[in-house]
């Protein structure tokens, strides 16, 4: 426990390991470190001032492998961990709790003209501000890279022999990232141009051959790719759309894809998605299912359908958590050693399988590619792909058999916080797939998600960041707000109900009230009431998800959408005309932005009528999810809570239709469901 001094307020620390009753499950990992960690906190900047010891900043995540392989290296070692304790503050920080955190530090990385990554090793003066950093260093010198003895050595060495000039650039390359991540820019007029010129960059660097961004290692990009899907949308742009659809289609054929228990690894290490980072994260299955989603009503193609339903069913066995919220994420590693839960030999296949083994060949193929040193990888060609489609049955056999034997596996570990807006884009997923595949227990499920976060917001209504167990971490962040905004909205369109809405209005209420600047123009990441953080950004860059600045335009325009509000039209309008006038200078960083903006510029709104017990229209909307459009269902004969069209108008109730808006112009009322799968269906 910390002590209070007689006199003025000092705080002592104790010399001691102080993670071991923190919320998040990775800074638990490090508590038997021999390390003196502190978590971030007031508490911890002050010790920092009070011994005018410069603080080692530690940031990574709990499925991240190198994060891992410095920690077994360096921070669990007793030399080590003496010199750190001797001449630095030694704080850890989990950046999926404190992307605030992590957002700051690594722009100063960043800005020093050294590439990004985790574990962040960053060195901060004793007002927090950075001097020097990077990334992953061993204990040893290798890898061209200094021991990592040698580099606390060296930067004490320096701290006392050149304090003033490092604290001089660091207060400039503070004063930078401040301007980048929290400045204010003169606004820029909406227009259809920003998404139109950023799709074509995006194509520009799109691999031809194997899908996604050309070279290595390869990622999802999930806010690039619907970067293309809208300008098929919006512009028609059909080599786009088929980008998206051959990169999806690649990754879930390539080893990146885990085919024998679902779900998408976090990125592969090669060109041709075979070798995956084997850690699997929430975020990235949650975007993988709307945008296959997308792509399965665009193509036809049952294997968006098959990958999807096998996405679903992984999430639901094995990263829900008690109370109905979904884990964060899976390690990459098991028993010492990455990948090793999800690859297979041929005689480990032989002995699940049995005497299905010979069959095996048909659906799956299994690589170990040059300077890969575990067992090989499954995954499949393009025909092992359409057989699986056409078998579906033997194929499923065959996954059940090697799921059941990989059960005896030791599992990687789970990282079990409940990160509020990561659950947030799985049930908006969890919705409109469950409307897409007619799995009313999928939406189900979505609402039991969100009946856990809610549960857990404290005395004043304020949602938490990240839950634990009976632990959570507040104030939340405003993506955390703006995602269950987009949650709530997606749940009243699959079940009517009303009260998601006014959900909804409550958390755009917060936001106001805690988030957004003194102009009315745009929110922070933080909350006014957080004391703990150098800067107030504004949470305007994607990273492997839509920024908070996207969600938050997003959240406005489907809330005034759905409610008809023109005032809240005019409040996400002005947010993304000074978003965009932020983005203007990098635009491939903040491409969530240009996707927002252009969502605030096409808005479309479905309003169907019809008998609840024999919907004809519902099914073909469902069919064709956009992401632009808003669908609000009433019952056939309804008096009340009607939604206002454009212009003020209401729909007649009279008889079954569909009434489809653009902006302020609506169609007639179409009253053909075969007519409504034309339009819909482009």
């Amino acid at each position: 426990m910390p002590v209070l001094l007689p006199g003025p307020k000092i705080v002592i620390l104790p010399a001691e390991n102080l993670l071991s009753d923190q919320t998040s499950p990775y800074l638990r990992q490090h508590s038997g470190n021999p390390v003196h960690w502190r978590p971030w906190s007031p508490q911890s900047l002050a010790e920092a001032r009070q011994t005018q010891k410069p603080i080692l900043l530690s940031v990574g995540y709990a499925a991240c492998h190198w994060c891992h392989v410095m920690a077994h290296e360096s921070f669990e070692n007793e030399d080590v961990a003496a010199v750190m304790n001797r001449l630095f503050v030694n704080i850890k920080v989990d950046r999926e709790e404190r992307p605030d955190i992590d957002q700051i530090y690594m722009a100063a990385l960043t800005a020093m003209g050294e590439q990004g990554g985790w574990p962040l090793t960053m060195f901060l003066t004793t007002d927090a501000k950075p001097f020097w950093g990077g990334t992953y260093f061993p204990r040893e010198t290798r890898y061209g890279r200094p021991g990592f003895i040698q580099v606390l050595e060296a930067v004490n060495k320096a701290w006392q022999e050149k304090q003033q000039s490092l604290a001089e650039s660091a207060e400039q390359l503070s004063a930078h990232v401040e301007t980048r991540l929290a400045a204010t820019h003169t606004p820029t007029e909406l227009d259809g141009k920003l998404l139109t010129a950023l799709a074509d960059g995006i194509f520009g660097m799109m691999d031809r051959q194997a899908g996604g961004l050309r070279g290595a290692p390869k990622f999802p990009n999930a806010p690039f790719m619907q970067t293309l899907w809208l300008n098929w949308l919006v512009n028609g742009a059909a080599t786009h759309r088929d980008a998206v659809i051959d990169s999806l289609a690649h990754m879930l054929r390539g080893g990146i894809y885990d085919h024998v228990g679902g779900g998408l690894a976090r990125y592969a290490t090669d060109a041709e998605w075979l070798v995956p980072h084997f850690e699997k994260m929430l975020y990235d299955n949650a975007q993988l299912l709307r945008q296959a989603n997308w792509a399965l009503a665009a193509s036809g193609n049952e294997l968006f359908r098959v990958r999807i339903e096998e996405t679903v069913i992984w999430l639901l066995r094995e990263m829900r958590v008690e109370g109905g919220g979904f884990a964060s994420s899976l390690d990459a590693d098991s028993e010492g050693e990455e990948g090793l839960f999800y690859t297979w030999n041929n005689a480990e296949v032989a002995e699940a399988l049995g005497e299905d083994s010979a069959r095996f060949a048909s659906s799956f193929t299994l690589s170990a590619p040059v300077n890969w040193e575990g067992k090989p990888i499954v995954h499949q060609t393009p025909a092992q792909t359409t057989h699986e489609v056409e078998h579906r049955e033997e194929t499923a056999r065959l996954k059940k058999a090697l799921l059941t034997a990989r059960a005896h596996r030791v599992r990687p570990g789970r990282d079990d916080k409940v990160l509020v807006d990561w659950n947030g884009l799985l049930i908006v997923a969890l919705a409109e797939t469950g409307r897409t595949l007619g799995k009313p227990e999928w939406i189900e499920a979505a609402e039991a998600a969100f009946a856990f976060i809610i549960g857990h917001r404290d005395e004043y209504g304020r949602l938490p960041h990240s839950i634990l167990g009976d632990r959570a971490l507040y104030p939340a962040l405003s993506s955390d707000y703006a995602a269950a905004i987009n949650a709530a909205i997606a749940l009243y369109e699959a079940t009517g109900k009303t009260d998601y809405l006014e959900t909804a209005r409550q958390f755009l209420d917060m936001l106001d009230q805690w988030y957004a600047d003194t102009d009315g123009n745009g929110y922070f990441l933080t909350a006014s009431d957080s004391s703990d953080v150098p800067i107030r950004i504004r949470g305007d860059v994607d990273e492997a998800i839509p920024s908070a600045t996207s969600q938050i335009i997003e959240a406005l325009v489907r809330l005034a959408n759905v409610t008809g509000s023109m005032e809240l039209q005019e409040k996400a309008w002005r947010v993304a005309e000074h978003a965009a006038g932020r983005s203007s200078r990098q635009q491939y960083g903040q491409a969530g932005i240009v996707n927002a903006c252009t969502l605030a510029m096409n808005p479309m709104k479905l309003v169907i009528v019809e008998d609840r017990n024999a919907p004809e229209f519902v099914p073909v909307a469902n069919r064709y999810p956009d992401p632009r459009r808003v669908d609000i269902i009433i019952a056939r004969g309804a008096a009340n809570e009607l939604p206002a069209l454009p212009g003020g108008a209401y729909p007649s109730t009279e008889k079954a239709g569909a009434y489809l808006c653009t902006g302020l112009s609506c169609l007639p009322i179409i009253t053909d469901p075969d007519e409504l799968t034309r339009v819909l269906g482009g």
